[in-house]
């Protein structure tokens, strides 16, 4: 059994433990409410984006002479994969399940014989998976989102990938985040963007075209819009994939940081109630020799 010097130790180390993450949780708590404003506030926008794109393309007649981002490069055998992280841990399962998602993804395309390249947007990312795919790694980045997210940000690694694809060093780009439902609920998004997916008409739709349908006229062409549109596109599609993250990261930090204070408090209430009944059991034991002493004598 414990001393109650070690007892006492634990207890005010368990309370120290219990006044950071008290801490942490209010100011995961005060974050998270601007960074969600800032999530849902960019959804309409991103999606509204994405309509156009795929109105603008279901107007082609035919693929040829249409942006390489959009009719790709002809192949899919190199394929890159940008996971989006945090930068510190102490956030629950958020930064375990991009990982679990992203190497469960790589070890599926490598599988199917596919070429893999990895792109880490957050340093928990890079440091759960760098081991395992070292050779994979083309790029890393830590710090994007220490001051908030900024558009700037999403549009310098947009034009980074941009600049890669028509290296040639891919032909598909899919990235993998974190979207925002809830402060105690994330749902792990893979999301492709290059190149931009065609939505597929159904049967419904295909009803529906006997019927009287809006005509456009565009100007200038269809892939003169594209070119412009779609660079722009998958700029906004990784300012909306950063925000969600970051609405996510807090919300998992202040629902990880409520639990670990709620646990700390009750070890507390069991370690106080195991001093007491130890200090209680020493202070019977002195008396019985007192007594014990006082008899024999």
């Amino acid at each position: 059994m414990a001393n109650l010097k070690d007892l006492r130790i634990r207890i005010t180390s368990v309370k120290s433990t219990q006044k950071i993450t008290s801490a942490m949780k209010m100011v995961a708590a005060s974050k998270l409410r601007r960074a969600q404003a800032a999530a849902e506030d960019g959804r309409p926008y991103a999606e509204r984006m994405e309509r156009m794109l795929s109105e603008v393309t279901s107007s082609l007649s035919t693929m040829d002479g249409a942006p390489k981002l959009l009719a790709g490069t002809g192949s899919e055998e190199t394929h890159l994969v940008v996971a989006i992280t945090a930068d510190r841990g102490l956030c629950g399962g958020f930064n375990g399940s991009i990982i679990r998602q992203a190497r469960r993804q790589v070890n599926d395309l490598k599988g199917q014989g596919k070429k893999v390249k990895l792109m880490f947007l957050g340093r928990k990312g890079r440091d759960g998976l760098n081991r395992e795919f070292s050779a994979d790694v083309i790029d890393s980045r830590e710090g994007l989102v220490k001051s908030g997210v900024e558009f700037a940000t999403a549009k310098d690694i947009s034009s980074s990938i941009v600049e890669r694809f028509e290296a040639g060093e891919f032909d598909v780009c899919t990235i993998i985040y974190n979207k925002f439902v809830s402060a105690m609920t994330q749902e792990v998004t893979s999301s492709q963007v290059i190149p931009f997916p065609v939505p597929e008409k159904n049967a419904d739709e295909s009803d529906a075209e006997t019927g009287l349908k809006a005509m456009y006229l565009m100007e200038p062409s269809e892939e003169e819009i594209l070119d412009d549109l779609l660079p722009r596109n998958l700029s906004v599609q990784i300012f909306r994939a950063l925000l969600e993250s970051n609405a996510s990261e807090h919300g998992a930090r202040m629902t990880a940081m409520d639990n670990a204070t709620r646990n700390a408090g009750d070890m507390l209430d069991g370690l106080t109630l195991t001093y007491n009944r130890t200090r209680q059991a020493a202070i019977t034991s002195e008396l019985i020799e007192i007594i014990s002493g006082a008899e024999a004598l």
